[in-house]
Formats: structure tokens, sequence, C-alpha cells
């Protein structure tokens, strides 16, 4: 009898194919075939670089094997094969130490990598399909930055009609261009019960790119038009339920979609509980940062709202970074909080800088912050999602 191991395997039925994980993946573990995207076990050293940018979580499964499923089986499949039933050598005795633990982190995933916050809402993921998508119907398109400048940001209203569609805030949705055929996620920037409560529409926040076919399509849809919807996608970057929960949210750009979402559920849902949110939002300048005016009207209690500018007139260059050092002894108190949660989303470059100054406020005031880092992710407290 072989020696059980554990296998990094991917979910076909979750998967759209977008190859975010392939791309991730430095020692070319990950392969596909036109209708399925595998991990080749025997490449596989699960450095879980793969796990984070994977937008649907199709990418967090394993399984406990005796013999590693093939990449040509995995080719093939149309859904995960079940657990099988691993027993020690002795027949018949119980699983020893070693496969118990085996068996235990296949059930908890990527071993506490990527988790979701313990007390977030159970989110529905993939209603739809490429092969069945849901018909939603443009409600509004509006742009959020100045006319004139070269960033051309949309906020777009997609009414669902009669078709349920649940979300929660931190999701996506899949939207495929004319004659494409693998859809672009967009986080909804919406809360779950609509743009206004007990609505049955979302919304998303749109900068269109020069030659994007899916961001160029999108912001040209005009009011009635049809879009096809698959999804929901995600099931981690989503916001706690749990009222004593303090959220520290840093972005850039349309990186606010969640953070919106975010701050829209929380002034629903938590009316009298203010002083929960604190928000770090980088754009060039005051007219090409989306929801600038909402953001302003949102009181202070409720959330401190730093608006950071790299190139505003008559101002200093100034990033996400540089205003969270300015702001160290806040957040130090909050990284000291157990019920403190990080979400960090936007351009990927702003990651390290990011980072850079969690270290430094850490430091400066007596914390190991990889160590944090680490014990909030495995608590589900720390998310990224940057693009």
């Amino acid at each position: 009898m072989h020696q059980p191991i554990k296998q990094h395997l991917i979910d076909p039925e979750i998967c759209i194919r977008c190859h975010t994980c392939e791309e991730a993946c430095q020692i070319g573990a990950i392969t596909h075939n036109d209708d399925n995207v595998v991990v080749d076990a025997s490449k596989c050293n699960f450095c879980m670089d793969c796990i984070a940018p994977c937008p649907t979580g199709s990418i967090d499964n394993w399984r406990v094997v005796t013999e590693a499923y093939s990449v040509d089986e995995q080719l093939e499949w149309m859904e995960l094969p079940e657990q099988e039933e691993i027993a020690a050598p002795d027949e018949g005795a119980e699983p020893d130490s070693d496969i118990a633990r085996l068996l235990a982190e296949a059930h908890e995933g990527a071993g506490g990598q990527v988790r979701a916050p313990a007390s977030a809402a159970t989110p529905s993921v993939q209603l739809f399909t490429r092969d069945a998508p849901a018909m939603a119907r443009v409600q509004g398109n509006y742009r959020l930055t100045a006319e004139g400048t070269d960033n051309d940001v949309r906020h777009i209203i997609l009414d669902m009609g009669a078709t349920a569609f649940p979300v929660l805030e931190g999701q996506s949705i899949g939207i495929t261009p004319p004659d494409e055929t693998v859809p672009r996620l967009y986080s909804i920037s919406s809360p779950r019960d609509g743009e206004r409560p007990g609505t049955n529409n979302l919304s998303l926040t749109v900068k269109r790119e020069p030659g994007g076919k899916a961001s160029n399509y999108l912001c040209d849809l005009e009011k009635g038009a049809e879009v096809a919807v698959t999804g929901p996608f995600g099931s981690t970057f989503l916001m706690p339920e749990d009222r004593a929960a303090k959220l520290l949210m840093i972005c850039t750009g349309t990186g606010s979609a969640p953070f919106r979402a975010f701050t829209m559920r929380h002034q629903r849902s938590q009316k009298n509980n203010p002083g929960k949110l604190m928000l770090f939002f980088g754009a060039r300048s005051t007219d090409q940062l989306p929801y600038f005016g909402p953001l302003q009207k949102i009181p202070a209690e409720v959330m401190q709202s730093h608006l950071v500018f790299s190139r505003e007139t008559g101002a200093a260059k100034e990033y996400v970074q540089d205003r969270m050092r300015a702001e160290a002894g806040p957040i130090a108190a909050l990284l000291s909080e157990e019920v403190t949660h990080i979400f960090i989303c936007g351009l990927k470059a702003m990651e390290a800088g990011v980072d850079a100054a969690f270290d430094q406020i850490a430091v400066e005031h007596g914390l190991d912050w990889a160590a944090l880092k680490d014990r909030m992710r495995d608590g589900g407290r720390y998310h990224v999602e940057t693009y």
C-alpha cells in the first residue's frame, strides 16, 4: 500500500478558466486544456502562491490519496471526486496520526492560508454559469470621475428582475464580452439588499481600459441593455457580521468597490454601532477618485476616511502607505485588537508598499508584523485582492 499523500486539486464545477492560478505558479505545476485547469501532483510543492489570486475559491481543494490523480485524469473531470477512505497500512486499523493530520489539512483547505471571517454569512457561489447565465438589465450607467480626465470610471447598476441572485459584500460577478468565452470578474459595489434596501439589483465599479474588451463593453452599455451574468464568485473576501468587528480597509481606484458595499451594509445593519470603520483610499486627484462626493458625506463617527492623492494640484505627492505611516498610532491600536479585520483591494503595485508600512508601524509599536499577519490570516481577518 502506498503512503498516503495530500494532493492539491481544482474544482472544475467552480473554476471559470481565468488562468490566474497558472500565471501565479512559478514552477509550472498548473496546466490546462480546453475543458479544465489542473495541478500536476509531481510538480506541486504546496507553496500556496496560486491560492490568493483565484477569484472563485476553486483552487482551494485538497484530497488525501494513496495514489495521486494524474493530469490526464483531472483534465477529463466534470466534478471533484469524493475523499476516499484512507486506512492505516495495517488494514482495518484506525488511521495513524500522520494520516489524520493530512485529512484534517485537506478538510481545512490551504492550511488556513485563505479563510473567510468566522462570522461572515455563508456565500452562494456560481449559481449561474457560462452555459446558463442570469440575464440582467442595465438600470443605470453613470460616470464617477470628471469629464475630460483620462480616467473614465463608471458606476453601473444591473437590475436582476425576477431572478434570485443572492450576493454578499466582497463577492464578484462574471461578465463575458461579446465574441469572448472567458468571463471577466468585477467586484460588486452594492450591499446584499441592493442599491436601495429591498431592491433586486447590484452595482459594479468599472474603469475603462484602453483596448479592454470587457471594460469598454460595460462602460458603453446603455440603459435597458441586457447583460449575461455569471456567478456569484468569492467565498473569503467577505464582510464579518460580528458587531464588535473593526474594519481597516485600504484601496486604490476601482478597488473601492467592495468597500462601498461594506460601508453601505454597515450603515444599514448597524446604525447604532458607529466607529468601526477606517478607510485609506488612494487616487491621482480628487476628480479621479470614484465616489469622492459620497465619501465626503459619511460622518466621521461612522468611518474615518483618509483620501490620499498622488497628483493633486498644489499638494505634495502622497500614497496610501504614506498616510498609513502618518496614522501609525490608530493603526497600531487596531493591530493590537483581536476584532480587527484588514482588507486590501486595488492595484497589485500597492501591495508591497502597504505591507512595508504595516511592518514599520508594527516595529515602532513593539509588534511582530509577520507573525501577526499570519495569525490574522489563519483567523480569517486578513484579506488581499489585488490585480
